[in-house]
Formats: structure tokens, C-alpha cells, sequence
């Protein structure tokens, strides 16, 4: 039986339902037979998903847009104060509700796992989602990215589980009351709301604090900041703390990780004996994803050889190292990585994935902010490649900030031996990338904003 519908959430009205976490919402509340509505600024597949569920999607945002029996206003932290949708609300006096609290709603009354910090939460929360689903256990889940597999990125299932991502970039993730949760790392990002350290721990604290009683905190054994937080977590006697990673001491050890190519072949210890599973897509990084998946479903009961089974199944998600196609002999992948740990774990992989063939990368940085605190980060990472373009800084929810320009991380790069070449109009990406490929290379587009778009386009003018 679907859990009710909270009263609050009948008639939602979505201010940005096109976004990632807001139409996973969404969709699940058209699932269970909630009026949705909402509106977009532009057209795009997951507005046509949400019309096909039922929900009233408009493009553009307008005062008119917002129907005068709507039971809240769902925002995000991306929407500004002076949204006429918004406006309209308070004029109807219509209650506006955090996207996290929409969350906290739907995951009532089910065995929750919460997946948080940095970096991999698509992909654990996805792995999750896939691996429950082939055992079987029919989770609803919510996440940040679109599962190559079921094509969505939420559900609702008829299980007992729900798995969501848990995002802590404004601290919403406080709001959730998980049996398990997962913490990947804590390290410094999202600028704009954590002034230092101390602040994200104590946040991550706070979140580890709404873990049920007797509920399970798995969190990496080889990060700082992880460890950090598990010796601030120590004395809590509710809490069972589970660690994973390559660390002799780790709780599920990764004994080692065998890379085949775009995928890897992982052997973890756990409970002294060994298991060994795959891992569909490349690199270290992911194999630590995977193992962090296993330990939770470990900790709901589920069995581990099982798991392990089903998490091979998982094929991955879109932006997370999808291979977006092969033209002229070379293939072009493309990854969400903006942050200077991610962006090295997915040239990494890559690395190893390419063996003997150049790596060519075409990225562009997300925020300005981000740019500012981690531009030099950024372009050390990119000294991994053997040649990167680098575009403009996308700027999302950002107004610029003075002085801060993509040169930021093209002056760190080539300091560290990168080779970059700086390009300000992204249409003409394609030409400078068909005219530095060779059979055998391959093509990486990296970033969070619009570089996604390029894919195809480089694919187009390979082929020609």
C-alpha cells in the first residue's frame, strides 16, 4: 500500500519542477495519485515524464501559472525571492514548502537510507535503487541523476525502503530521519553556505544525529574528513557505526580493485570472509561507491552475497562516465565531475580505461564561487589529461563575481604541466576537438552545467 498523502502535498504546485531533486518529488506524488503541477523554464524530457504521470507542467514562470487551489508552493534553495510564482503564493496566502521537506514527506512511514557528503551520491543512491529493485524489494527511491538502466531518476515503489539522496549543500539534509545512512566524505564545497570546516562538520553531525535510534551510519574509512566525523560521532551509544574503505582497520575492507576495462572487479572482506563482485563502471572511486551501497543494504538485513550480485547489474547514470557514443574511432564520454576530488577520481578512471590512448577533456567549471575557493584544485586536475579545452564558467544560480574567470583554473593547470586551450564560445567546441582527436582517443565533457549538451555535437562532427 502507498503511504497517504500528506494533506499539505495533494495539489503541489513545483516551482522548477524540471530540476533533478524537485521532479523526483514530483513524480513520485503523481505516482501515488497527488494533483501535480508546476512550471519550468524551458521544455525538456523530464517535463514530457511529468505530463506523461499526469501532472499539469507550464513552461516559463508566471504569476498565472499557480493555481488559486493550490495546497503548497514546493521551491528549492535555487529560487529566488522575487519568483512572480512565489509572489502569487504569499498573495494567496498558499503555504511554501522546502523541497526537503517534500522529501521528509514521502520518505514517512519507510525504512529510509539517506545517502550524503562528497563525492558519488547519484551514483550510491543509484546503485542502491538498481540493486534493491533487481532483488526484488521494489524501494521507492530520489535521485540527483537519471538511472541508465529504469531511465528515471525516482519511483514509487510497493517496498518497504526508500532510498534517497540526501543533499547537503544547503543543509536540507537535516531533515531526514533515515535507518541507515551513508556519509562518502566531508570536505570543503557549496561556498555559499558553509564559511568553514567546522561549520560542514557540525552540519554532518547534526544529520547524523537524526538517524533513528539503533540505526546504522556507514562512512568511509580512508577520507579525513570522514574520519573526522566518525571520532566526533564515537560516543554516541544509539548509533552503530560501520566503516568502509582500503584501511586495515575499515569495518568492509576493500581488499582490491582490478579495473576491465569501463568497469572494475571488486574483492571485499567482510565479516572475515571474502567477496568478490563487479562493478559496471570504472575506477577506484566508484568501487568505493559500490562497496558504501553494499555495507547499507548490509545493514537493512539484506544479504550480502545477494548484494553484491545485484549491485553488478547497476549500469550506471546519466553524466556519471556515460559513454555518450564512438565516431572516427573515438569515443566520447561524459561526466558530472565539478569538483576538484571528483573531477581526479573521474580522470583517474578514465586514465586507466584509456591505457595507451591520449585523454582529451572539455571542461567547464560550475559557480563562481566554487571557481574562486577551488580554481586552483580544478586545474591541477586537469593536468591528468593530455589536453584539455577549457569553456567559461557556467554560472547557474551565480551572479559573477569580480576578478573570477575560468583563467583562474587555466593559469593553475598549465603551472602544473596541463595543456589547455581556452575557448569562450562552446559552438565552436566541436571543430577544436575534432581537430586534436585521433582514432583510439577519448573525448571527456566534464562539468555540471550545460557542457552535456557538446556530446553529441563532437560525435556529429567526428563523424562528418
Amino acid at each position: 500500500m502507498a503511504p497517504a498523502i500528506p494533506s499539505a502535498l495533494e495539489r503541489p504546485h513545483f516551482i522548477g519542477i524540471g530540476g533533478a531533486g524537485m521532479s523526483g518529488i514530483a513524480k513520485i506524488l503523481a505516482q501515488r495519485g497527488a494533483k501535480v503541477a508546476g512550471s519550468d523554464a524551458k521544455e525538456s524530457p523530464t517535463a514530457e515524464a511529468l505530463r506523461a504521470l499526469g501532472a499539469t507542467v507550464h513552461i516559463g514562470h508566471e504569476a498565472g501559472h499557480l493555481a488559486d487551489d493550490a495546497s503548497c508552493v514546493v521551491v528549492s534553495s535555487a529560487i529566488r525571492a522575487d519568483n512572480p510564482e512565489l509572489a502569487r503564493a504569499a498573495e494567496l496566502s498558499i503555504p511554501v514548502v522546502h523541497r526537503s521537506d517534500a522529501l521528509a514527506s514521502v520518505m514517512t512511514g519507510l525504512r529510509s537510507i539517506a545517502v550524503a557528503g562528497t563525492h558519488g551520491k547519484t551514483t550510491t543512491t543509484s546503485m542502491l535503487a538498481v540493486a534493491l529493485g533487481g532483488l526484488g524489494l521494489d524501494p521507492s527511491y530520489a535521485i540527483g541523476g537519471d538511472l541508465e538502466g529504469p531511465g528515471t531518476n525516482a519511483r514509487h515503489g510497493d517496498g518497504e525502503i526508500f532510498v534517497a539522496e540526501a543533499d547537503e549543500s544547503d543543509r536540507s539534509f537535516q531533515k531526514y530521519d533515515p535507518e541507515v545512512a551513508i556519509v562518502l566524505n566531508v570536505e570543503l564545497d557549496h561556498h555559499a553556505n558553509y564559511a568553514s570546516m567546522d561549520e560542514i562538520y557540525e552540519s554532518f553531525e547534526i544529520f547524523a544525529g537524526k538517524i533513528v535510534p539503533g540505526g546504522t551510519l556507514v562512512i568511509a574509512a580512508d577520507q579525513p574528513g570522514a574520519v573526522e566525523l566518525t571520532a566526533r560521532l564515537r560516543d554516541r551509544s544509539d548509533l552503530r557505526i560501520v566503516t568502509y574503505g582500503e584501511s586495515a582497520d575499515a569495518d568492509v575492507r576493500i581488499h582490491k580493485v582490478t579495473p576491465r576495462g569501463l568497469t572494475s572487479e571488486v574483492t571485499v572482506v567482510l565479516d572475515g570472509r571474502f567477496l568478490t563482485f563487479t562493478v559496471s563502471v570504472p575506477g577506484r572511486h566508484y568501487a568505493h561507491n559500490a562497496v558504501s551501497a553494499l555495507a547499507a543494504g548490509v545493514a537493512l538485513g539484506i544479504p550480502a552475497h545477494n548484494l553484491a550480485s545485484a549491485i553488478g547489474t547497476y549500469t550506471g547514470v546519466k553524466r556519471r562516465l556515460q559513454l555518450k557514443g564512438e565516431a572516427a574511432g573515438v569515443q566520447v564520454i561524459d561526466s558530472y565531475a565539478h569538483h576538484p576530488t571528483e573531477m581526479t577520481a573521474d580522470l583517474e578512471a578514465m586514465r586507466g580505461a584509456a591505457a595507451d590512448a591520449r585523454l582529451l577533456v572539455v571542461f567547464q567549471p560550475h559557480l563562481f564561487s566554487r571557481t574562486q575557493e577551488l580554481g586552483t584544485e580544478m586545474g591541477q586536475a586537469l593536468a591528468l589529461a593530455d589536453a584539455s579545452v577549457l569553456l567559461d564558467i557556467y554560472p547557474a544560480r551565480e551572479d559573477p563575481i569580480p576578478g573570477v574567470t575560468s583563467e583562474l583554473i587555466g593559469a593553475a593547470g598549465r603551472a602544473a604541466g596541463a595543456e589547455i586551450t581556452a575557448v569562450s564560445d562552446p559552438a565552436t567546441v566541436p571543430d577544436v576537438i575534432a581537430g586534436m582527436a585521433r582514432p583510439g582517443d577519448l573525448v571527456l565533457t566534464m562539468g555540471a552545467g550545460d557542457v552535456t549538451d557538446l556530446g553529441p555535437a563532437i560525435l556529429a562532427r567526428l563523424s562528418s
